[in-house]
């Protein structure tokens, strides 16, 4: 594309780069970049323009096999043929609607050798008939048949394509949505803690998350010797833990468990031997016949 438009072989990588930002800033940020201080004529920027503001889908890469320059260069015919292929698998599976053709992407020049991509994720709109903001990428990669062979004694080509996931920003992503719905985020998958409420029953609740952890309940325990119940009520709602499995001295002689529901603080006797049904029933864990 670069080639078709008068660029000079010397000023590719400089020009890729200013190519590179249109999607933070506007195009004539972009060109006043490539004329002003990378020294590119005006005309060859604008016929740039012309392409790297266009994305779409296959109608896209059809249109463009029919432009006479692009089709006249082997490099481009070849790339285009590339992404018509792509987008004939694309909709062989169904998400082509879900894919654009976006001629400003440029990246990795020194190792990738065919296709590159991005996964932007789209904020759902706020209203019907408004358009999806789009809050980022969260994925990038792209074919690299060169790489591998580098490291290999023979120089062997041997073909790759892959990604990498930005783990960080989707738990961002993630995080924020939940605040917005005021949803705590769970930093466990416990799903009972067993506490006590007096002092002098930690062999008690070892007991008891020992029965849990044979029946296959995600139990755990504070590991201090006397916790205040307070403390560890507490560290139910900071992480997320939705029951709370209560010893007392009072409960054990009467041979049951208080069960108490962290988020509606709300508390039940259970007999001991039914804990492990009730407990399964409240977080809908199916039940092991044995």
């Amino acid at each position: 594309m670069f080639a078709v438009c008068g660029v000079p072989d010397s000023k590719f990588r400089t020009i890729c780069s200013s190519v590179d930002k249109l999607d933070k800033v506007s195009w004539e940020e972009v060109k006043n970049e490539m004329v002003g201080e990378k020294g590119l004529a005006p005309e060859v920027a604008d016929h740039i323009g012309d392409y790297v503001q266009q994305h779409g889908g296959v109608s896209l890469v059809e249109q463009l096999l029919q432009d006479p320059k692009l089709s006249a260069n082997k490099q481009a015919l070849e790339g285009l043929g590339d992404l018509k292929l792509l987008f004939e698998y694309l909709t062989l599976f169904g998400i082509a609607d879900k894919i654009s053709f976006d001629l400003s992407l440029a990246r990795g020049l020194d190792y990738y050798t065919g296709v590159i991509y991005e996964a932007v994720l789209l904020q759902t709109p706020a209203q019907a008939g408004e358009e999806p903001l789009g809050v980022g990428s969260v994925a990038a990669g792209g074919r690299y048949d060169g790489l591998v062979g580098m490291f290999d004694p023979k120089g062997r080509k041997v073909p790759c394509v892959g990604l990498s996931i930005g783990v960080e920003r989707i738990f961002s992503i993630v995080e924020q949505r939940l605040e917005a719905l005021e949803e705590k985020v769970r930093t466990t998958e416990t799903q009972v803690l067993v506490a006590s409420a007096q002092k002098k029953l930690l062999e008690e609740r070892l007991k008891l998350v020992s029965e849990l952890w044979d029946a296959g309940i995600k139990a755990e325990l504070l590991y201090k010797k006397n916790p205040k119940l307070l403390n560890q009520l507490q560290y139910c709602e900071e992480t997320g833990i939705p029951l709370v499995a209560i010893i007392g001295e009072q409960e054990l002689k009467d041979g049951v468990i208080k069960l108490r529901s962290v988020a509606r603080r709300e508390e039940v006797d259970v007999r001991r031997e039914d804990l492990v049904k009730e407990i399964k029933r409240r977080t809908s864990q199916p039940l092991c016949i044995c």
